[in-house]
């Protein structure tokens, strides 16, 4: 019986230690967001994404990000600073999970303009993403999962 304890407390330490991951980490091992995952590489951003935070990050798929019109990913990765300023307008910084999210109207992202929050009937859209998974749980916040990329609304006298 002893040796049987020893043996669950054993998993549950190497269980937990495994479950430990920041958002990046996250992102790679859940594997449907390798494109984010890239593009989070080729604007410098993983260094951030990796640190204390916490952050709420709004994660395209790499359905999502199929979805753009041809060429579109292929002249963000070549163009790191506005690749990162779309990054960002994924980012609210905090843990924000579902429970939170689906009583605000909006939230102001890490870009810098504010991402709009409509919540009606079971779905919750963010601007005109539909978010279809929540409360992906990391060390240093969360993922909530969306069906199309952000893009930041242009400044108006754009």
């Amino acid at each position: 019986m002893k040796r049987f304890v020893s043996s669950l407390a054993l998993l549950a330490s190497l269980s937990f230690a495994a479950s430990a991951a920041d958002i990046v980490d996250t992102a790679v091992a859940a594997g449907k967001f390798t494109t984010l995952v890239s593009a989070v590489k080729a604007a410098g951003f993983v260094d951030t994404l990796k640190g204390a935070g916490p952050f709420t990050v709004f994660a395209p798929t790499d359905v999502a990000f199929a979805k753009l019109p041809a060429g579109t990913l292929d002249a963000l990765l070549k163009d790191p600073g506005k690749l990162k300023e779309i990054l960002l307008y994924h980012v609210v910084s905090g843990k924000v999970m579902a429970a939170d999210v689906v009583k605000m109207k909006n939230a102001q992202t890490a870009e810098g303009s504010s991402v709009t929050i409509h919540a009606m009937g079971g779905t919750v859209m963010v601007d005109k993403a539909e978010v279809v998974k929540t409360d992906i749980a990391c060390d240093n916040g969360v993922i909530h999962v969306l069906d199309a990329v952000l893009m930041p609304k242009p400044a108006p006298n754009q």
